[in-house]
């Protein structure tokens, strides 16, 4: 009911379904709408009915006045009423027939009217109306500040002045009784108006003050349902709903009222179910109820079948009542194949559609990543002391090959050639292998398999020609 909602525009891009031409400070453009339907098509009533339906501040609430024959007021007009206290400004919603029906529907007795319409509204009552309107945020929040220093646990939820600005009423909601005379005190000293406290509902508070609902559209509460019926968690079981407060739960912070929109459906489907059929006993094993299709008709049951094996079968309601009568005589079917309908879902298949030109996603921006280079600072000292040690240890090598090719010269002693080159080859062959030990770091094997046939050459050498036996 709000203004993005009107479908009629006019050229200005303005709506023109309300009188407040885009601008809805309240919430809604008139909340608890009705039509007046024989007005809009200008049906004059044999039988006139002289009381009329008023609304006060975009639908926050209605009324009923006598509307003399003086004051000839329409719907869609505005009215200036009687009040017991002043005179108040309203829209006229239903006028004629209509409200003998609203009447008996609110059951609401003609008697019991009093209140009377005074005139049709002219450009200085809605001035002072606007003004009224205008002083109503400043005055809530200055009650809640009031309230919270006295230290009452209440919420003052929205303030409404009358029409003249002789009356300001605080709605309030509270978890129970509130003893507010001393808060009403320093209401009346602060406001210089006559105070009216009314104590309210969390569901109408979230009514007056609208709102959208999970479903995307506005409260209920605020367009169109004014009786309020209790709602409970059982309403979320008869229909397969998961007991999730958050999700269950509405702007106010109870149940939502839609759980008992489609509830009497659902007791209707459910009729035609079996009872206790949670379990059903077979020679295999038990079937367990695991989901039920209220409106299709069909029970899924998981049976275990041993070792840890299970099998979901698909049943109508027929084929359970049909398994329960067979265990009511004492009887268990061999298995639940024999009975379960092949009831198969039709595969839905997936096709893709060329959308090349008709979808162009932005470019990917990727953040370049700061690479950390840090160059290495060369000390010209450290740079001298790494070479001089590189340039040390080629010398040390290169004097352990030097040593390593000077041939020792035999000495040749008489009658004891043949120990001294025992001695001789033993030392060589410990030369060879600290030679072979150093070279073993590199891995070139040919320069390993040329120095093994070096020593063994000089080996030959060392020990001499052999001495003629006499």
């Amino acid at each position: 009911m709000g203004c993005i909602g009107c479908s009629v525009v006019t050229p200005n891009g303005e709506p023109a379904g309300c009188r407040s031409n885009g601008g809805c400070s309240s919430g809604g453009c008139n909340r608890l709408n009705t039509y007046d339907w024989l007005t809009a098509k200008e049906i004059t009533d044999v039988d006139p009915f002289n009381i009329i339906e008023v609304s006060f501040k975009n639908g926050a609430h209605k009324n009923f006045f006598i509307r003399e024959d003086a004051t000839q007021v329409t719907t869609g007009e505005m009215a200036v009423v009687e009040t017991g206290n002043g005179y108040d400004v309203g829209k006229v919603t239903l006028s004629g027939d209509l409200v003998r029906l609203q009447m008996k529907k609110k059951k609401v007795s003609a008697g019991a009217i009093t209140n009377k319409v005074i005139r049709r509204a002219h450009e200085r009552d809605m001035e002072r109306l606007a003004e009224a309107r205008s002083m109503e945020k400043a005055t809530m929040i200055r009650a809640r500040v009031i309230a919270r220093t006295l230290g009452l646990e209440m919420k003052i939820g929205d303030v409404e002045y009358q029409g003249d600005k002789r009356k300001a009423t605080f709605y309030y909601t509270a978890d129970g009784r509130v003893d507010f005379r001393e808060l009403i005190r320093h209401y009346a000293k602060e406001f210089r108006v006559k105070i009216e406290m009314r104590q309210i509902g969390a569901r109408q508070e979230s009514a007056r003050i609208g709102g959208l609902g999970s479903c995307g559209r506005e409260l209920c509460c605020s367009t169109w349902l004014s009786d309020f019926k209790s709602v409970s968690t059982a309403a979320a079981r008869y229909q397969n709903l998961a007991i999730n407060q958050s999700k269950l739960s509405g702007q106010c912070g109870r149940l939502k009222c839609c759980l008992n929109y489609e509830l009497d459906t659902y007791l209707d489907a459910l009729e035609k179910f079996p009872k206790h059929a949670d379990k059903l006993r077979t020679a295999t094993g038990t079937a367990t109820l695991i989901k039920t299709d209220i409106f299709k008709g069909i029970m899924y049951y998981i049976s275990e079948e041993g070792k840890g094996r299970t099998q979901i079968f698909t049943m109508t309601v027929t084929e359970v009542q049909q398994v329960q009568a067979m265990n009511a005589k004492g009887e268990k079917p061999l298995h639940l194949k024999e009975i379960a309908s092949s009831l198969q879902s039709e595969e839905v298949e997936m096709d893709f559609g060329d959308v090349t030109g008709a979808i162009e996603l932005p470019p990917e921006e990727r953040k370049k990543k700061r690479r950390n280079r840090r160059k290495k600072k060369r000390n010209p000292k450290s740079g001298g002391n790494s070479q001089g040690g590189n340039n040390n240890n080629n010398n040390n090598n290169n004097n352990n090959n030097n040593n390593n090719n000077q041939q020792p010269k035999a000495k040749k002693e008489k009658g004891g050639g043949g120990g001294g080159n025992k001695g001789r080859s033993k030392k060589q062959g410990e030369n060879n292998a600290s030679n072979e030990q150093e070279k073993s770091d590199k891995p070139n094997n040919k320069s390993r398999r040329n120095n093994r046939r070096r020593n063994k050459r000089r080996g030959n050498r060392n020990q001499g020609p052999k001495k003629k036996e006499d």
